[in-house]
């Protein structure tokens, strides 16, 4: 005897609805992954509990990205079976489906903070943790660059300072030399006071000595045509004989 049908209808037990909903939702989220695995295609399923609590999931590609897909494809949809005229409907459609994405992206901001992490299963976790991993690295990858670009600037500045700095230097040799070439020229140029002509000095005599009747003398005389001031002698022998024979007398 077969099973028969299980007529579907609202559980009233609380305990039994809760776990009915528990295992429902695993077997659902199973079948969806199984899907997207089999047949290569991209899965996005949302389900709201009873306490508004966010149960999702999505393949590989996030779930705005399917979402956004979808809006795509309902928007060409409605372009292709005829332009309507807008009412005040289609601009409430529109602004909630704009406010979904807000809140999406509000949700999306608050997991990369680390809040409200508790809703999510593992693959949603290790899905946030792939996407701020690759934020981080992009991140790191920037801050390098402008690193080294810094560095490269500063390089720059400090080769146009030590280039700079050496003009500085040539230019303030040649203003030394050019001063030290100037002062000579002056040096040069003033006249020389004129010099006294020098003076000559008669010779210097000393007494002559005489002894046992005999002359014996010297007579000293200064030299001073060498301006050095030394004193020669002058032998009795260079006297001539009349000075002799009177002296002797």
């Amino acid at each position: 005897m077969g099973r028969g049908r299980v007529q579907l209808k609202r559980i009233e037990n609380k305990i039994s609805r809760q776990v009915t909903f528990s295992k429902r939702r695993t077997g659902l989220l199973k079948k969806a992954h199984e899907i997207s695995v089999l047949c290569e295609a991209d899965v996005a399923l949302i389900v709201f509990s009873t306490k508004g609590k966010l149960f999702e999931y999505s393949t590989h590609s996030s779930m705005e990205a399917i979402l956004e897909r979808y809006e795509r494809y309902s928007y060409a949809e409605k372009l292709l079976t005829g332009p309507e005229a807008e009412t005040q409907g289609s601009w409430t459609l529109e602004s909630s489906k704009l406010r979904t994405k807000i809140d999406v992206l509000e949700k999306n901001i608050r997991h990369y903070g680390g809040e409200d992490l508790e809703p999510l299963n593992l693959r949603e976790l290790q899905s946030v943790e792939q996407q701020l991993d690759t934020a981080l690295k992009r991140i790191r990858t920037r801050k390098n660059q402008v690193m080294h670009e810094s560095i490269s600037e500063l390089h720059k500045k400090e080769r146009a300072l030590q280039e700079q700095n050496n003009a500085l230097n040539k230019k303030l040799k040649e203003n030394e030399k050019t001063t030290e070439q100037q002062n000579v020229g002056l040096l040069l140029t003033q006249p020389q006071p004129p010099q006294p002509p020098p003076t000559t000095q008669p010779p210097c005599s000393v007494p002559l000595a005489l002894e046992s009747g005999s002359f014996q003398g010297a007579t000293v005389v200064r030299d001073d045509s060498d301006h050095s001031g030394r004193m020669h002698n002058v032998s009795a022998a260079m006297m001539p004989p009349w000075l002799y024979r009177h002296i002797n007398q």
